[in-house]
């Protein structure tokens, strides 16, 4: 694995320092995926006779990110626009005079650029799914310890009728399921790029291509990229693709942070991360440092995505700006959702359930929590109308007199033959919350 530049460290960016995608993405090793770009290109002509297979060997001998200046080669690209041209020239001067006229031949800068591109997510998109496969383990464990745990569930932050910490965790694990669904199939179909100068590949026609397509598929089986229909200098389809599925999991993931965020506040400390975090000025606390950092993941990842739905509109058939504007948001995604996987494997793994705490809740409302049951319920014994005055009169005598509802309900001589203590019960009213677990984690 790459190792961390030293000025790429992650200094303000906690989220993602340290996080198998922050290797994955730093300068030195987009740098070697540029160079694999290249190296991709010279084989690819020597496999079809266009080059000799010497050139492809002295390329891919020289192909090493370390025996390069990323940070000189980073200030050079001012003067194109981009690190290619420098990068070119200084391949070729590394290659040798023999074999050098082989480097690049043919292609563009974008070429080189977007195959690059293409080949740094999927190695990062490969760390993504690793960490996302332990998430929704550890999830799906939760789900089946805690399939029967009735907890309160809240709706515009309020009680609503009791459900199960189960359920809860399975719709986690369900949302974990749909992100990696959706970065599978993007990083399936991530495409090498290849087209030269205009997208027409003319120049590997003049160099002796009588079947140019053909060099595009050799090129793309020899990166493990998919071969792309035509040439996407401009029509940038890979490029939302990945804004869409990332986004989505940095969502995703970031609504299992929010509910972590919620549940384990001091006074409802329904749970808790199993390693929080210190405070620089209160010893006592525990801060929830992993649900804290995949929240700012989630908040920041949809802006980063704008900028590439944004790129989109790119003019001609390369465009001033555009293309050169996702470079910086797509990286960004790349670590902001690779920080967060790792958290979020690091938070599933860890959490702590207060099962008491959540039973105790139930309680809260002195019983108001199965109101909704009680209405359907009563409106067979009494009739609608009487069910719904009297359930709203004991609701306020609840509410004024602080007594539970089923001691006033008790006190009801039409209700003396109904089984108050079973109707009563938030942890016998939370419908078929077991069964959707166990559908939930029949999928895998």
């Amino acid at each position: 694995m790459t190792s961390v530049d030293p000025d790429d460290t992650g200094l303000l960016a906690p989220g993602w320092a340290g996080s198998p995608a922050a290797s994955a993405t730093t300068d030195t090793a987009y740098l070697q995926a540029l160079l694999d770009a290249e190296a991709a290109i010279t084989r690819a002509q020597a496999t079809l006779g266009l080059a000799p297979a010497e050139a492809a060997t002295a390329v891919a001998d020289a192909a090493v990110a370390d025996r390069f200046d990323v940070r000189s080669l980073a200030e050079r690209a001012r003067g194109g626009g981009n690190p290619v041209i420098p990068l070119v020239a200084d391949l070729t001067k590394a290659v040798g005079e023999e074999h050098g006229p082989y480097v690049h031949r043919g292609a563009t800068s974008q070429d080189i650029m977007d195959t690059a591109t293409m080949l740094v997510a999927a190695r990062a998109l490969a760390l993504i799914l690793a960490d996302l496969a332990r998430t929704e383990r550890a999830l799906a464990r939760l789900a089946a310890e805690h399939r029967d745990t009735a907890m309160p569930a809240r709706t515009l932050t309020q009680h609503a009728v009791p459900t199960t910490f189960g359920l809860k965790a399975a719709g986690w694990r369900s949302l974990v399921l749909d992100a990696r669904d959706r970065i599978e199939a993007v990083r399936g179909g991530l495409p090498a790029q290849l087209g030269g100068a205009a997208g027409t590949l003319a120049a590997f026609t003049a160099y002796g291509a009588r079947y140019p397509q053909a060099l595009v598929a050799a090129y793309a089986r020899g990166l493990d990229l998919r071969e792309p229909l035509l040439p996407w200098h401009t029509l940038r389809t890979p490029i939302a693709d990945l804004a869409g599925c990332l986004a989505f999991a940095a969502g995703a993931l970031g609504k299992v942070a929010a509910d972590v965020l919620a549940l384990g506040r001091t006074e409802i400390a329904e749970v808790a991360e199993g390693s929080g975090g210190g405070s620089s000025a209160m010893p006592h606390k525990a801060n929830p440092v992993r649900s804290t950092l995949i929240a700012a993941a989630a908040r920041r990842a949809p802006q980063l995505a704008a900028t590439l739905y944004g790129s989109l509109a790119a003019e001609d058939e390369r465009p001033a700006g555009a293309w050169h504007a996702e470079w910086e948001p797509l990286r960004d995604l790349l670590r902001l959702v690779g920080g967060a996987a790792r958290d979020a494997a690091e938070l599933a793994e860890g959490l702590r359930v207060n099962a008491d705490a959540m039973r105790e809740h139930l309680g809260l409302t002195h019983g108001l929590i199965v109101s909704e049951r009680l209405s359907a319920e009563l409106a067979t014994v009494l009739g609608r109308a009487r069910a719904k005055v009297l359930l709203t009169e004991l609701a306020r005598r609840t509410y004024a007199e602080g007594r539970p509802l089923a001691e006033l309900l008790a006190e009801e001589p039409e209700l003396k033959d109904v089984d108050l203590d079973e109707l009563t019960d938030p942890a016998r009213y939370t419908g078929a919350a077991a069964s959707l677990t166990d559908r939930a984690l029949e999928r895998r």
